[in-house]
């Protein structure tokens, strides 16, 4: 079993055939001999850890900082190279209650020495960014999103929180806005996922951002063949798919598809599971826990459509559920708003409630949708594409400083 179904995409671009290296890439290898890829912590796979190793796979010479360590779930594109973790992984328990030293992140990624380095590499939804680059060296931020948890607490609305802890929550948040402001006068150049991160980015920091979409592995996912039409027949189950944590409403999927009387499978593990299972009544939600990549592709060939009722900064689920030829029935805001192509892809929804999916779920039901079109509008999100525009974005703002 994989640990967390996003170590199943995680081992997809560990394994998948590198494209010839981009020649402005190779071209960047050289003009930055010593590069330090950040990263927040390396704990749980997801959405995220696929956009560091295609960072590593740029710059396989690159040294490795974050938070907390756990070897165990990674690949080796991670374990095989130098990874410097802060004081904080020395932690007992560290790897496992990470969220609770948060308050701690921010001095851990301070105290990193960096001295020698030509190139800083950031991937932060967090502190990442936050690490002191020498005055000499290029600081690019890939920025999944701004601290969420910070700056919107609605995001912490499905957590469970003790009252004790709600009560030094409007202090603490306070502190980390102003320690995350800060931080994010720190990059050259901030880098965003989606359109909607970088109106985040402006709205929160008063900093542009070029918008560069995450890799995805869109090839394997386009191999996969479907075993059902994604035209909204009769019979099949829906599938909700990824980490089982609060913010993804995968209850919304759940209770949805109570109310038609449809079948759902739900493919994940996480925090939010037991509170997952207690909207489960009846038969119709099959809860399958973690999944091998194997069954995850069974999933894809063979569901009727992809739930995804959590907003999302990107979102790579859903364009690897269309590039398998998948439907998606997703909350209009966020990165779905941006990779599904409402009517032609699949079916987004404006209200984040049961009743609204429900309805989108009948309103796909009644659609006859072309799988080559879903394949081909995932394909924009491919690997080879992540490289040339990042590569771009980092050689334009090196030549940029130099003017300087």
């Amino acid at each position: 079993m994989i640990p967390g179904v996003g170590a199943c995409s995680l081992v997809s671009v560990a394994t998948a055939g590198q494209s010839a290296a981009l020649p402005l890439l190779e071209e960047l290898r050289g003009r930055f001999p010593r590069v330090a890829v950040v990263h927040d912590w390396l704990t749980i796979p997801g959405g995220s850890e696929q956009v560091l190793l295609e960072l590593l796979e740029m710059f396989p010479q690159a040294e490795l900082f974050t938070s907390v360590y756990d070897p165990s779930p990674w690949p080796e594109q991670i374990t095989g190279r130098r990874v410097h973790a802060s004081w904080l992984s020395r932690i007992p328990g560290a790897a496992r209650h990470y969220p609770k030293l948060l308050p701690l992140m921010n001095r851990a990624f301070r105290s990193f020495d960096l001295t020698g380095f030509d190139l800083v590499l950031s991937s932060s939804h967090a502190c990442a960014k936050n690490v002191r680059a020498p005055a000499r060296a290029l600081h690019v931020c890939y920025c999944h999103t701004p601290m969420r948890y910070a700056w919107e607490q609605e995001f912490l609305a499905g957590e469970e929180v003790g009252r004790a802890t709600r009560l030094l929550l409007p202090p603490l948040l306070a502190r980390l806005r102003r320690q995350d402001l800060a931080g994010a006068a720190g990059p050259d150049v901030f880098v965003a996922n989606s359109r909607h991160v970088a109106e985040r980015i402006e709205r929160f920091y008063g900093r542009s951002a070029e918008v560069v979409n995450p890799p995805v592995d869109v090839d394997h996912f386009l191999a996969i063949e479907r075993q059902q039409s994604p035209e909204g027949s009769a019979g099949g189950y829906y599938l909700a798919f990824g980490r089982v944590v609060p913010y993804k409403r995968i209850d919304l999927a759940v209770e949805a598809c109570a109310l038609l009387g449809r079948d759902l499978k739900v493919a994940g593990d996480g925090r939010a599971l037991a509170s997952v299972r207690a909207h489960a009544g009846g038969d119709r939600a099959d809860l399958l826990g973690s999944v091998t990549q194997a069954e995850r592709d069974r999933l894809l060939a063979t569901a009727r459509a992809l739930l995804f009722p959590g907003e999302e900064d990107f979102g790579i689920v859903p364009v690897e559920a269309q590039a398998a030829g998948l439907p998606v029935i997703a909350y209009g805001v966020g990165g779905a708003a941006e990779t599904v192509l409402d009517g032609r892809t699949g079916v987004l929804f404006a209200q984040q409630s049961a009743v609204s999916l429900a309805a989108a779920i009948e309103r796909f039901e009644g659609l006859r949708l072309d799988t080559a079109e879903l394949r081909e509008n995932a394909r924009r999100f491919g690997r080879t594409r992540f490289r040339a525009e990042l590569a771009g974005v980092i050689d334009r703002a090196s030549r940029e400083r130099a003017r300087r």
